[in-house]
């Protein structure tokens, strides 16, 4: 079985940080930690556990900056090496965890984070004990290697491997038969936007403005238009397809990003003055998570108004003086868990399965690569935008024809 690994090597990740300034993001294949390689199949750590052959799996943000060499330092001690990445999959189920009534053979999506119960652990932390996971206060504990999530430990392989991972019966959602594969491969990354629009839902009739319409940025408008009541939703997107699909998934105006603040300040009737508005939108989901996008969502949030940091940082320098003068909430959001939107609390996944069904996000995916074309593939998603592309996917599926998008013509061969 073959599988993509990132090994731990101070060298070759500062290769790939080097390499990818110099010839741009996911361009680091080659010189950086990520291999492609014979993997054995992982074991189950227990009953409660199954396996998972993956169909469909993302490549999102936070991989690009792996493979880059770009993450924070922060996250080493809350992984275990070697790992198989891939954490936004779609599989079947080749075993079934004792217990559930999963049958192998089910196609199902996968959530990734693992908690306390994955690891064995009893009682939960109170962050699990309330069905937060992405809160957990043991990710370094229990009965399996460090990790946040699958595709980051290497006890439990990750999707980008056709050998498969093994998930515990908690972290396994089925798929409806109606659903194809594209779509269900969103379903991770839409409960990540359904998520960040719980924690800081808009109140009716207020601006809201989304900064970055890249995968997460248009799901994030999605899942607002459909699951909050924005009075005005505006987005930044840099590209002119981004702009019409945030503009197709529900925006009321999408503009170039360096027009986002502009925008802003007509909707609220605000002055701008000192590189700040003096009113501005009542909350800003900033979705690229750079110090730069930052810095430009401090400048338009409303003074007491909420920042939403949806896109993954990394080691950044941002001055913090408006957000101590205007007294603004800067709220990070990570993962999912239990969610109190439109009535009785749901599990974040379930409300995703529904709004990536409901907006037909399968459209998103844009191309679709064998794990043999890992360097194409991580190249292409690295320059999605440029490329008028949103998510680029592995296909672990056998060799006919996928029913997307081919990789476009002039992708590396």
């Amino acid at each position: 079985m073959s599988g993509l690994v990132v090994e731990r090597s101070l060298p070759r990740f500062a290769a790939a940080r080097a390499w990818s300034s110099l010839r741009g993001s996911g361009r680091a294949g080659e010189v950086g930690p990520l291999r492609l390689a014979d993997v054995p199949t992982p074991s189950p750590p227990g009953p409660d556990w199954a396996l998972v052959r993956p169909r469909l799996a993302g490549i999102c943000g936070s991989d690009l900056a792996t493979v880059d060499g770009r993450s924070s330092r922060y996250f080493e001690d809350l992984v275990s090496f070697p790992f198989v990445p891939g954490h936004e999959v779609v599989g079947i189920l080749e075993t079934a965890p004792a217990g559930s009534a999963l049958a192998p053979g089910t196609r199902v999506v996968v959530e990734p984070v693992i908690g306390c119960l994955p690891r064995g652990l009893e009682p939960p932390c109170p962050a699990c004990a309330e069905r937060d996971v992405g809160a957990c206060q043991h990710v370094a504990f229990g009965r399996i290697a460090p990790g946040l999530q699958i595709g980051y430990c290497r006890d439990t392989g990750g999707g980008w491997s056709t050998a498969g991972l093994v998930a515990h019966a908690s972290q396994l959602h089925p798929v409806p038969e109606t659903m194809d594969d594209e779509t269900a491969v969103l379903v991770e990354p839409t409960a990540c936007a359904v998520h960040a629009v719980a924690q800081a839902p808009a109140t009716s009739g207020e601006v809201v403005a989304v900064l970055g319409a890249g995968t997460l940025g248009l799901l994030v408008v999605a899942a607002l238009r459909h699951l909050a009541d924005p009075g005005t939703l505006l987005v930044g997107a840099r590209y002119p397809h981004q702009r019409r699909l945030a503009s197709e998934l529900g925006a009321d105006l999408a503009v170039p990003e360096d027009q986002l603040p502009r925008s802003v300040r007509r909707a609220t009737g605000s002055l701008a003055a000192a590189g700040a508005l003096s009113g501005g939108a009542a909350v800003v989901f900033d979705c690229v998570g750079s110090a730069a996008s930052l810095r430009a969502a401090l400048g338009m949030v409303r003074p007491r108004g909420t920042v939403v940091l949806v896109g993954m940082p990394g080691p950044a320098t941002v001055d913090l003086a408006p957000l101590w003068h205007r007294q603004v909430v800067l709220q990070g959001v990570y993962a999912y868990g239990l969610e109190h939107l439109q009535g009785e609390p749901r599990r974040t996944f379930e409300v995703a399965l529904e709004l990536a069904a409901r907006c037909r996000l399968g459209r998103l995916v844009s191309a679709a690569y064998p794990l043999e074309r890992f360097e194409a593939a991580l190249a292409h998603a690295g320059q999605a935008g440029r490329r008028g592309a949103v998510k680029v996917v592995f296909d672990l599926r056998s060799r006919r024809p996928s029913s997307r998008p081919a990789p476009d013509p002039g992708a590396p061969r």
